[in-house]
C-alpha cells in the first residue's frame, strides 16, 4: 500500500512539473516560429488582448459608466470613446518592447534608473496601487452576491432557517445580509477556477464569457428602439461634440468624468498586465533572443503585427460593451432620474431591462451582471498573482531557482487574492466606494506607467522596431491626457478629503472667555 501511495505521489509531482515547468519567460531557439502571414491566421494568434478586455469590462463598466450615463445621458459619450481609444497607445508601445527585449512589465521597469529599495521605487508605486485595486475587486465579489441574492432570493431563506437551531448567530448575521452567502460562493468560485489556471484555460473561458456578455449588452442597446425608451440620436450626436454640463453641476460632473476617463478602457492596471499576457501567449518565444540579423527583425516586426492586431480587436470589444453600458444608462435609467447607488445599486440597474422588456428579464440582467464583474475578478487574480510573484523575485523577497517555482507562487498567490476581496467587502459593504478607491489608485499610476512606456520608447526600444510618428504623437497624446486626468484627481481628493481631514486635527480649539 505504502508503495502505491508513493508512485501515485510522484506521478502526481511528475504532472505538476510538466504542467508548471515550462517557462513562458525563457526564449528558447527552438521555440522560433514565423509571423503569420495572412490575416485569419494573424487572428488565430491573438489572445492576451481578448483576456485584457475581460478584465475592463468589468465594475467600472457596469457600476460607473452606467451610472454615468444614467446622471448626465449622453453629455460625455465623447469622453467614453476618447478614454477607450486613447490609452490604447500605450497599451500598444508596452507590448513593443515586451516583445522585443522578453522582458515582463515589472522586471523592464526594474531595470530603470531612480531610488530602489530593493526594487525600484516604481514597482513600491506599482505594489500600492495593486492592493487598492483589490478594493475594486472586494466591491465585485459584494456585487455578484447582491445580483444573485436579488436573483436568488429563497437561497439565503432557506439558509438562515437551516442555520437557526445550530448557529443562530450566523443565523442572524445571514439574515441582516443576505448577499454574504452569495460573495462567498463567488470567492469559492474564482479559487475553484484558479486553481488550474494556465494560460490557455484562462484565455477560453474569458472569450467565452466575453464574446456572451458583450453579444447580450448590445443586442439590449440595438431592441431599445422598439422599447418605451428609445436611443435619442439628437443627444446621441449632441454627445459626440466635446462639451461641459450645465454649470449648476458643472463640478460634481466635472470630477465624475475624470474619475470615469480613469477607470474606462485601458487602467494602469491592464497596462501592466498586458505584456505578461503576451509572453505567456508566446510572441517573445517566436521572435527569440534579440540579434542583429535581418531574420530576427523581420520575425519581431510580424509579431508585433499580429499583437496590433489583437490589442484593436479587444478595443473594438470592450469599447462597444462599454458604449452599450453607458447608452442603457443614459436612455432608461436618466429620463426617469433613476440613480444607482449604495445597497439598491443592482436593484436600480436592473431597472435598464425590466421597465424596457419587462420583468422577465430581471433575473437574465442579475445573472449576466454577476457574470460580468465575476469574470474581471477572475482575471485580477490571476494577472496579479503573476506580478506579485515577479515583485516578490525582484525585490528580493524570494528567487526562483526553476519556473516551477515561479509558477507554485503565482498559484498561491492567484488563490489568496479573492480570499483578501470576500474580507475586504465584509469590512466595508459599499461596492461604489471601493470602485472609487480602486480607480483614484489607477488614476495616480497611469502617469507614471505611461512615461515609463514612453522612455522605452526612445532609450531602450530596438531602433529597428519604432513606431512611425503618427503613433508618437497619439502616444504623447495620451500621456498628456492622463496626466491632466491624474492632477485632478489628486487635487479633487486633496480638497474634498485630505485637507478637511488635516484642518480639524490641527485646528486650534476656540478659547471660552472667563465669566
Amino acid at each position: 500500500m505504502q508503495e502505491i501511495i508513493r508512485i501515485a505521489r510522484t506521478m502526481k509531482e511528475s504532472s505538476m512539473t510538466d504542467a508548471t515547468g515550462y517557462d513562458p519567460y525563457a526564449l528558447p531557439n527552438d521555440a522560433i516560429q514565423e509571423p503569420p502571414v495572412t490575416l485569419w491566421a494573424a487572428l488565430r494568434k491573438i489572445g492576451p488582448g481578448i483576456i485584457l478586455a475581460g478584465t475592463i469590462v468589468g465594475s467600472g463598466e457596469l457600476l460607473l459608466t452606467t451610472s454615468f450615463g444614467a446622471n448626465y445621458g449622453f453629455v460625455f459619450l465623447w469622453l467614453i470613446l476618447y478614454s477607450c481609444v486613447i490609452k490604447v497607445f500605450v497599451q500598444t508601445e508596452l507590448g513593443r518592447y515586451a516583445i522585443s527585449s522578453g522582458k515582463p512589465t515589472l522586471g523592464a521597469i526594474n531595470e530603470l534608473g531612480g531610488p530602489k529599495f530593493g526594487a525600484n521605487w516604481i514597482l513600491w508605486w506599482w505594489f500600492i496601487m495593486m492592493l487598492t485595486t483589490i478594493f475594486q475587486l472586494g466591491a465585485m465579489t459584494g456585487t455578484v452576491g447582491q445580483a444573485l441574492n436579488l436573483a436568488f432570493p429563497q437561497f439565503s431563506v432557506f439558509l438562515t432557517s437551516s442555520l437557526q437551531s445550530i448557529w443562530p448567530n450566523l443565523a442572524s448575521v445571514v439574515h441582516e445580509h443576505p448577499e454574504h452567502p452569495w460573495a462567498v460562493l463567488t470567492c469559492l468560485t474564482a479559487i475553484g477556477l484558479l486553481w488550474s489556471g494556465n494560460y490557455r484555460r484562462i484565455e477560453i473561458i474569458t472569450t467565452i464569457l466575453v464574446v456572451g456578455i458583450t453579444i447580450s449588452t448590445v443586442t439590449a442597446t440595438l431592441l431599445l428602439p422598439w422599447t418605451p425608451y428609445p436611443i435619442p440620436w439628437g443627444e446621441v450626436v449632441s454627445g459626440m461634440a466635446i462639451q461641459l454640463p450645465h454649470l449648476d453641476e458643472g463640478n460634481k460632473a466635472i470630477a465624475a468624468a475624470f474619475a470615469v476617463f480613469g477607470i474606462t478602457g485601458v487602467g494602469a492596471a491592464e497596462l501592466f498586465y498586458y505584456p505578461y499576457w503576451c509572453l505567456e501567449k508566446g510572441y517573445a518565444r517566436c521572435v527569440g533572443p534579440c540579434d542583429a540579423s535581418a531574420d530576427w527583425e523581420r520575425r519581431a516586426k510580424g509579431w508585433i503585427r499580429v499583437m496590433y492586431l489583437d490589442a484593436w480587436v479587444s478595443m473594438v470589444v470592450f469599447t462597444v460593451s462599454t458604449v452599450a453600458f453607458y447608452f442603457m444608462g443614459a436612455a432608461v435609467l436618466h429620463p426617469q432620474g433613476l440613480h444607482p447607488e449604495g445597497v439598491s445599486m443592482i436593484e436600480t440597474l436592473s431597472r435598464m431591462f425590466v421597465d424596457t422588456f419587462g420583468g422577465w428579464t430581471k433575473i437574465v440582467f442579475l445573472v449576466g451582471a454577476g457574470a460580468v464583474l465575476f469574470k474581471t475578478l477572475y482575471l485580477s487574480a490571476a494577472g496579479n498573482g503573476r506580478l506579485v510573484a515577479d515583485f516578490l523575485s525582484l525585490s528580493g523577497a524570494t528567487r526562483y531557482s526553476a519556473a516551477v517555482e515561479r509558477s507554485r507562487v503565482i498559484h498561491y498567490l492567484s488563490l489568496s487574492i479573492p480570499v483578501i476581496a470576500l474580507v475586504l467587502f465584509l469590512t466595508f459593504k459599499e461596492p461604489k466606494w471601493m470602485v472609487v478607491v480602486g480607480g483614484f489608485g489607477q488614476a495616480l499610476t497611469l502617469p507614471i506607467i505611461t512615461a515609463a512606456t514612453i522612455y522605452f520608447r526612445y532609450r531602450k526600444l530596438d531602433r529597428r522596431l519604432t513606431p512611425n510618428v503618427i503613433i508618437d504623437i497619439l502616444l504623447w497624446i495620451a500621456f498628456v491626457s492622463i496626466t491632466v486626468v491624474a492632477m485632478y484627481a489628486l487635487y479633487n481628493q486633496l480638497e474634498k478629503n485630505v485637507w478637511p481631514l488635516i484642518d480639524g486635527l490641527f485646528k486650534s480649539p476656540s478659547v471660552q472667555p472667563t465669566p
